[in-house]
């Protein structure tokens, strides 16, 4: 019994993942598509997903779930909140690129991804209300720091300045959040 639960759990990730990478070049692609590219029958994506909203929703609850495991994996409620700020950070940057067209979506279809993404929001504002005290505007901190974060996942920093390093990506979204653009000599 587990290993069929295991090779399931596989056949699913496996067809995120190709979901992700196809509606990321055409966000219309079809099922059959779907299934092409994941090298399964179409029939077994719909035994797994009863519709192509079904396989999105499915795609955007397990996203969530990983930013809201690389959130909590930071400790947000016990680490001094510059610390867990940076490292969810480096973590996320590890995450978002592999769900670029399903984290772009601006309203999650599902309950479920919508109650795992208001969880991110609500730890990620008690981190700044840590970091920044009483006064601070969080939503606009956090919108802020959304779009910085966004940037540095899928922007096209300079390789010289980054590496593409999800730490090195986590301090220059931290330090421009913090301290703005400066220009430096």
């Amino acid at each position: 019994m587990g290993k069929l639960r295991a090779d399931a759990e596989r056949s699913m990730r496996a067809i995120m993942a190709a979901a992700e990478d196809v509606l990321s070049a055409n966000p219309v692609a079809t099922m059959e598509q779907i299934a092409e590219a994941a090298g399964v029958a179409r029939a077994t994506i719909h035994r797994r997903f009863a519709s192509r909203e079904a396989l999105i929703e499915a795609m955007e609850v397990t996203a969530w779930r990983e930013i809201l495991e690389a959130v909590k994996a930071a400790r947000p409620h016990t680490a001094p909140p510059l610390v867990a700020l940076h490292q969810a950070t480096a973590s996320i940057l590890q995450v978002k690129p592999a769900w670029r067209f399903t984290l772009a979506r601006q309203v999650p279809l599902s309950a479920e991804a919508r109650a795992v993404q208001a969880e991110v929001m609500e730890v990620c504002e008690e981190v700044f209300g840590r970091l920044l005290g009483p006064g601070a505007d969080l939503v606009w901190v956090r919108r802020a720091y959304l779009a910085l974060l966004g940037e540095a996942a899928h922007g096209t920093p300079p390789a010289s300045v980054t590496g593409h390093d999800p730490d090195a990506l986590a301090t220059r979204v931290l330090d421009t959040l913090m301290h703005g653009v400066q220009r430096t000599a």
